[in-house]
């Protein structure tokens, strides 16, 4: 099986919190961007949340997230993959992205959100122990993936509405 990629952070200056999946599915990966599944709660959660809706383009999404402070990646740069589900993940092919450099340019990120179980189990086993500087909240929200149905969209907009109750930093 070969290595799969995932895509390079969508972060500015003025991103102050990050939302990080696991690792694009293969609608994400063929369409050249996040989030790209129709069933996918995200853009609808985030249309809801910060009006970076569907009816909106790929780059006005992005803009808006941007202009909420909010950036996009993945926990992997690299693994080995069938088909698009987490639980598919080649665990010792995983290549976790590089989240040193990631956050010494990014400094005024003091929040990560992430987006289902395997994103945050992810982070925590290969990249939390290896980053230094200050201390970063985090929190599981539940997957957007239409694979996690046992929640409904209202139950998921509630508990994904935290990025939008927001302390600053």
């Amino acid at each position: 099986m070969a290595l799969i990629y995932g895509f390079p952070p969508l972060a500015n200056p003025e991103s102050r919190l990050l939302i990080l999946g696991s690792m694009p599915g293969k609608a994400s990966l063929q369409a050249g961007r996040y989030y790209a599944h129709e069933r996918n709660a995200f853009w609808r959660i985030m249309g809801d949340l910060l009006g970076a809706d569907l009816a909106l383009d790929y780059p006005q999404r992005v803009g808006k997230l941007q202009a909420a402070g909010v950036a996009l990646w993945d926990v992997m740069a690299a693994c080995e993959r069938a088909g698009s589900l987490d639980s598919d993940i080649v665990g010792k092919s995983v290549q976790p992205n590089d989240f040193a450099t990631f956050f010494a340019v990014n400094r005024n990120i003091g929040h990560i959100f992430f987006n289902g179980a395997a994103a945050e189990a992810s982070f925590r086993r290969h990249v939390l122990p290896t980053l230094q500087g200050p201390p970063l909240r985090l929190m599981r929200l539940p997957s957007t993936s239409p694979a996690h149905a046992a929640q409904g969209y209202a139950e998921k907009l509630a508990a994904w509405s935290a990025i939008i109750a927001l302390p600053d930093k």
